[in-house]
């Protein structure tokens, strides 16, 4: 009986003891990132018979346990990862928000000091000066797109950089768990319980860490190790073995990275990147493909739209040479990018724009499905499938080529980068028209005819010269003397437009009736008669004329964007708003959400810590417990060995 008297009271010491060294370990990692209280665990050593009786053997110190909930811990990986993805996507998005709604940086005041110097040229077209002050803002216009692509690219070179560094975080991670996997299990097979625990705490540290660069989930297994997934089931982690991740160009754009894993036999497959959601990596690669491509496309799309549409124009009218106008802007080819997957013995289709209005600002992928040349256009957006026609664009494939070899085509990525003004000399500003009219002076009646407007030079040498202009007669109600190779359209005030194929002989007078041939319209009124004369022919002096510098300046509030029912929907000036609205209405809803996200980050959190964290006051409440429990099983020894010594007197 004294002997269990003393073993009682000297496993009652031991379990003291390892009391007092885990609450002294607590306490000791109160402050260490990703550390969880150990406890205790303790059972009775059961009882030994004598007679009816069952006297106890003392206590067992079973394992010493580290407070873990795996739903709390799940809950707070969850929120961490979007979280870090949205504070990510805030940070870059905000950059290009910054630089879009600048006022005195962005697209808007360049543009209308643009069109300023248009009006003012259309107000005084044979000055000089303004026609110089024209250029030269066209000139500040032309150099404010370069900024801003300059630094949209700028933005995305550094997505990019920071896209390498956090796939190879990634892969440091994935490997340091792996190694703490090897330990854990080697520890745990060993009975090594507590040294476990640490270990344990570590490699959660690391998964919380690794689960804020990518959406992770992790699976515990029965040998201790903790499987490790990103994205929507990608093994990153397999016990003591870990996956290498590298970032290397995209085979479809090579100006990308794309994130792809290492085979054993060191082949690298690409993971698409929709399966790669959540944390950092998350977000970087999210605002690559929506924000910084939309506002790259949408900010080339405006260049196109307003260098295509003011060329149009200046193209129809006449500078003080007397001659037709040319570009007055140069825009960029469409860059068309060979896959990296395709042969090079298919060359790539040439791609040039087509009706600019119906231009979206979206990339294309054509693939070839026939080694005739045929091909399938997808966008790559969403992957519909897509014709050429429909999205603003002319494409003429190789005559020969090799079935799934495929070219992105971005018909607006560059543009804004390297649009340019294409003429210096101010005498070549187009602001006249090149076609006049007027009524014979020996007319008696009094019709007029009004100057007209040309929407193609086509066919301006049908209205004969300055010295033999094409002349129209009036008798007997109707006007005469079309050219015969030309259709004529006409519309009577109030009525219907008509169009008759050429040769047109004769058509029907009525006041404020408007006329259109080879491309000129014009509108006549007034009471002709007979014999009465009109005269359409080049225009010989058109110093004073601005009728096209008139045009060039309607571009500003006129439609001419974004197609919608077949008619254009949007003036230039408003597609830039709106790239500039979305990209502000996307900063703030990514702020809001990245602010929602936090505040459950930070509930999730609390809720863990109330299970796992050290709280120094309870800890201090069970160091004077397991003090007093160790003081009384001392005591309890001591008596033991008395009562033992004093069965030895008796012997």
């Amino acid at each position: 009986m004294g002997s269990s008297f003393y073993t009682i009271s000297l496993t009652g010491l031991n379990a003291a003891q390892a009391g007092l060294v885990t609450t002294s370990h607590n306490i000791a990692n109160a402050g260490t990132a990703g550390y969880s209280r150990q406890s205790v665990i303790q059972t009775t050593n059961g009882g030994t018979q004598m007679g009816n009786v069952y006297f106890g053997e003392g206590t067992n110190v079973q394992a010493v346990q580290r407070a873990y909930n795996g739903f709390l811990n799940e809950q707070v990986l969850a929120a961490d990862t979007r979280f870090n993805e949205y504070d990510t996507y805030s940070t870059q998005i905000s950059e290009i928000d910054n630089m879009l709604a600048d006022a005195s940086v962005g697209m808007t005041p360049a543009m209308q000091s643009f069109f300023s110097g248009v009006q003012e040229v259309a107000a005084n077209p044979s000055s000089i000066p303004a026609r110089q002050s024209m250029l030269s803002s066209a000139q500040t216009m032309t150099a404010r797109f370069h900024n801003l692509s300059d630094r949209i690219n700028e933005v995305g070179a550094g997505i990019e950089g920071e896209i390498a560094d956090t796939v190879s975080s990634i892969s440091t991670y994935a490997k340091s768990i792996a190694d703490l996997n090897a330990k854990i299990m080697v520890a745990e097979q060993g009975g090594a319980g507590p040294t476990a625990n640490d270990m344990q705490d570590q490699r959660d540290l690391l998964i919380t860490q690794l689960n804020q660069l990518t959406k992770v989930t992790a699976s515990r297994q029965a040998d201790g190790t903790m499987s490790i997934f990103i994205g929507t089931g990608q093994a990153l982690v397999m016990g003591a073995k870990a996956t290498t991740l590298v970032a290397r160009p995209s085979p479809d754009n090579p100006q990308k990275l794309a994130v792809n894993s290492l085979t054993e036999s060191g082949s690298a497959v690409p993971i698409p990147e929709t399966l790669l959601g959540g944390g950092k990596l998350g977000g970087l690669l999210s605002v690559r493909s929506g924000a910084l491509a939309t506002a790259q496309n949408q900010l080339g799309l405006v260049a196109v739209g307003l260098a295509s549409t003011v060329n149009a124009q200046h193209r129809l009218g006449q500078d003080l040479n007397g001659n037709l106008g040319t570009d007055m802007f140069t825009l960029p080819a469409i860059p068309v990018t060979r896959s990296a997957n395709a042969t090079t013995s298919t060359a790539a289709p040439t791609v040039n724009y087509g009706d600019i209005s119906k231009l979206t600002g979206d990339d294309y992928q054509l693939t070839f499905t026939s080694s005739s040349g045929a091909y399938r256009l997808t966008r790559t957006s969403d992957g519909a499938s897509v014709t050429a026609a429909s999205v603003g664009l002319t494409i003429t494939p190789p005559s020969t080529a090799t079935v799934g070899d495929s070219f992105l085509i971005q018909p607006t990525s560059t543009a804004a980068a390297n649009v340019s003004v294409a003429i210096s000399d101010t005498r070549m500003v187009a602001a006249a028209s090149p076609v006049t009219a007027a009524r014979s002076s020996s007319n008696l009646g009094t019709a007029t005819i009004t100057a007209p407007s040309v929407s193609s030079t086509t066919s301006l040498a049908s209205f004969g010269t300055t010295a033999s202009p094409l002349t129209l007669s009036y008798s007997g109600g109707n006007l005469s003397g079309f050219p015969a190779g030309l259709d004529v359209s006409y519309t009577p005030v109030g009525g219907s437009k008509v169009t008759l194929s050429a040769p047109v002989a004769s058509i029907p007078y009525s006041s404020g009736m408007s006329i259109s041939l080879g491309g000129v319209e014009f509108s006549m009124s007034g009471a002709p008669q007979n014999n009465d004369k009109f005269t359409l022919g080049p225009n010989a002096n058109g110093v004073s004329d601005s009728r096209n510098a008139v045009a060039l300046g309607k571009i500003q509030t006129s439609k001419t964007m974004l197609s919608a029912n077949g008619s254009p929907s949007a003036t230039i000036q408003s597609v830039y708003s709106q790239m500039v609205s979305n990209v502000g209405n996307q900063t703030r809803e990514v702020e809001a959400n990245r602010d929602a996200q936090e505040a459950l980050l930070e509930q999730a959190t609390q809720a863990k810590q109330s299970v796992a964290g050290v709280n120094l006051d309870e800890e201090a409440a069970s160091l004077l417990r397991y003090q007093q429990a160790y003081q009384a099983a001392g005591k309890v020894m001591s008596l033991a060995s008395k009562l033992f010594e004093q069965v030895l007197a008796i012997g």
